[in-house]
C-alpha cells in the first residue's frame, strides 16, 4: 500500500510538472505587443523605410519577428479586406467603402499616419533638363501626344503611383502608348538610367534610401523639380519642401492594424509613431508626422578653459 502511494504520488508530481512546463511554453509563445511573429503587407514603393523600422524594432525587442511582404497597393488592400494579412503599410487611407466592408466583418481598423512621402519624377543624367510642369505630365496621362514626353515608366499597373497619377489626371486608364511598367521601383530606376528621355515615376523613398546594389545606379539619374498646377515655382521632394507643403506630389503613409487585439501590430504601430520611429523617418529623408523633440542642456555658468 505504501509503495502504491509513493508510485501514485510520483505520477501526480510528473503530471503537474509536465502541465506547468507546457503552460510555461504556451505563455512564452504567446504574442504580445512586443513579442511574437507577424507578417506585414507593405506597399512596395515605401519598403525601404519599413525595413529600417523593422530592423530597429527587432533589435530593440528580441522576442519580436516581423516579416515584410512587399506588394502592389491593390494587393495590399485586397489582402487586408480578405483577412489574409492583419497589418499593412499603405500610401493612402482606407476609403469609406473599404471601412464599411470591415464594419460588416465586425473589424475596426486602427489607422496611424506616420510619415509624409512623395512621388518623384526621374530622368537619366544624360538629359540636362531637370524641371517639369505637372500639367505636362497630366496632359500626357490624358492622351495628349504633343507634350514632348517620350514615355512614362511606372513600377506596376496596380501600384500606388499609378493610382495617384490616374486620380490626379482624372482618368480611368493610362495611355496605351508610350507607357511602360515593370514590377518594382528598382527596375524603373535602372531602366530610366539606361534610356534617355524616359521619365520614371517612383516613390522617393527608393531614392533617399537606395539599397547597396542600387547606390551607383541612383547616381545616374536626376530627380526632377516639379511645378504644381497652381504655382509658378518648381519644387523638389525634399524634407523642407514637403514640410512647407510646396511639393505637389506629396502623400501620407499609414500603418493599418486589423488584429483586433493587443498584439505585435499594435506594438509596431506605436513604435513607428513614437519618438524612435519618427527619428528613423527623419533620418530616411521623408518627413515625420511628429517632429522628434530635441533636449537642450542649459548651463548656468560658462566653463572656463584650462589654462
Amino acid at each position: 500500500m505504501l509503495k502504491y502511494s509513493k508510485f501514485l504520488g510520483l505520477v501526480v508530481f510528473v503530471f503537474l510538472f509536465a502541465m506547468c512546463n507546457q503552460k510555461s511554453k504556451n505563455e512564452s509563445g504567446k504574442e504580445t505587443i512586443l513579442k511574437g511573429s507577424l507578417d506585414i503587407a507593405v506597399d512596395e514603393t515605401v519598403k525601404p523605410i519599413v525595413d529600417d523600422q523593422v530592423a530597429v524594432f527587432e533589435g530593440t525587442y528580441y522576442g519580436a519577428k516581423i516579416n515584410v511582404k512587399p506588394e502592389s497597393e491593390a494587393e495590399v488592400i485586397n489582402d487586408l479586406l480578405n483577412q489574409k494579412t492583419k497589418v499593412a503599410v499603405t500610401a493612402r487611407n482606407l476609403s469609406q467603402e473599404e471601412l464599411a466592408r470591415f464594419e460588416k466583418s465586425k473589424i475596426k481598423p486602427r489607422v496611424t499616419p506616420f510619415a509624409t512621402d512623395a512621388i518623384a519624377f526621374i530622368k537619366s543624367k544624360n538629359n540636362n533638363d531637370t524641371l517639369i510642369a505637372l500639367k505636362t505630365v497630366i496632359d500626357f496621362m490624358q492622351g495628349n501626344s504633343n507634350t514632348g514626353i517620350k514615355g512614362l515608366v511606372f513600377d506596376n499597373p496596380n501600384s500606388s503611383t499609378v493610382r495617384f497619377m490616374k486620380e490626379l489626371a482624372k482618368v480611368k486608364n493610362v495611355p496605351s502608348q508610350n507607357v511602360f511598367s515593370f514590377k518594382t521601383n528598382e527596375e524603373v530606376i535602372k531602366f530610366v538610367s539606361e534610356n534617355d528621355g524616359m521619365i520614371g515615376v517612383v516613390g522617393v523613398n527608393w531614392l533617399s534610401q537606395p539599397s547597396p546594389s542600387m547606390v551607383d545606379i541612383v547616381k545616374k539619374i536626376n530627380v526632377l523639380s516639379v511645378k504644381g498646377l497652381n504655382s509658378n515655382e518648381y519644387y523638389s521632394p525634399t524634407q523642407n519642401d514637403l514640410a512647407e507643403v510646396k511639393y505637389p506630389l506629396a502623400r501620407e503613409l499609414f500603418i493599418i492594424n486589423c488584429q483586433g487585439y493587443n498584439g505585435l501590430g499594435m506594438g509596431f504601430g506605436s513604435f513607428i509613431a513614437g519618438d524612435i520611429g519618427q527619428r528613423i523617418v527623419l533620418k530616411s529623408g521623408l518627413l515625420p508626422i511628429k517632429t522628434p523633440a530635441r533636449k537642450l542642456q542649459i548651463r548656468n555658468e560658462l566653463l572656463k578653459d584650462n589654462e
